[in-house]
Parts: C-alpha cells; structure tokens; sequence
C-alpha cells in the first residue's frame, strides 16, 4: 500500500511537471490488456507515453534501472496495444521516462525526464 501511494505522489508531480511544459494529459494509469501505460500525454502533436518511477531511496537502484530489460518490452507491447486499439497506424509515438527521487529529509523532489527511451 505504501509503494501505491509514493508511485501515486509521484505520478501526480510528475502530471504537474509536464502541464508545466507544456504537455496536454490524455491519460494516466492506462490499462489495456494486462498491461499499464502511467500516463499518456500529447505535445505538438506527439504522443508520448510516459513511464513515471518514483523513489524515496536508492536501495533498490534509481528509477532508471528499473526500466530496463523486460519491463521495456512490457512497455513497448503495451503502447503497439493502444495504437492498433485508436487505429493510430500513421503516428510515431513517443516513449518517455521520468524518474522522482523524494528527499524526506528536505521534503523536496528531483525530477528527471528522458525522452525517447525505446
């Protein structure tokens, strides 16, 4: 429960994040088959799907690594699932990573965004 409600926080600042840039939210926790997509955004005309990893240690690794291998072709399959549901045969979508480390200590949040993971 308590790794839902940090994943949740920082999915939420990571939507604000991308609002700030720009980024108009179409949708977040998108499930279609056994997959999820975090959140599906769109700007100047790009879709892009946007894997959010939040920490609030380095225990496990940053969010990066949790993306690798496995979890990458998930993704993949999940964003070809979403284009052949809306027919969006034409478009060149766009994969994203946005990582969130939680600093308890100093109640703040660092916020990375890759582009174009896949």
């Amino acid at each position: 429960m308590r790794n839902q409600v940090i994943g949740q926080y920082g999915e939420n600042l990571a939507c604000n994040y991308l609002k700030r840039n720009g980024y108009k939210i179409i949708a977040r926790n998108y499930k279609i088959s056994y997959e999820e997509i975090d959140i599906i955004a769109e700007q100047n005309d790009i879709l892009v799907f946007i894997e959010v990893k939040t920490r609030v240690s380095q225990f496990y690794g940053d969010g990066s690594e949790a993306t690798q291998g496995i979890k990458q072709k998930r993704l993949n399959l999940a964003i070809q699932k979403y284009l052949d549901k809306y027919k969006l045969w034409d478009i060149e979508p766009r994969c994203d990573l946005i990582t969130i480390f939680i600093n308890k200590i100093t109640n703040s949040a660092k916020i990375e965004h890759f582009k174009d993971i896949l």
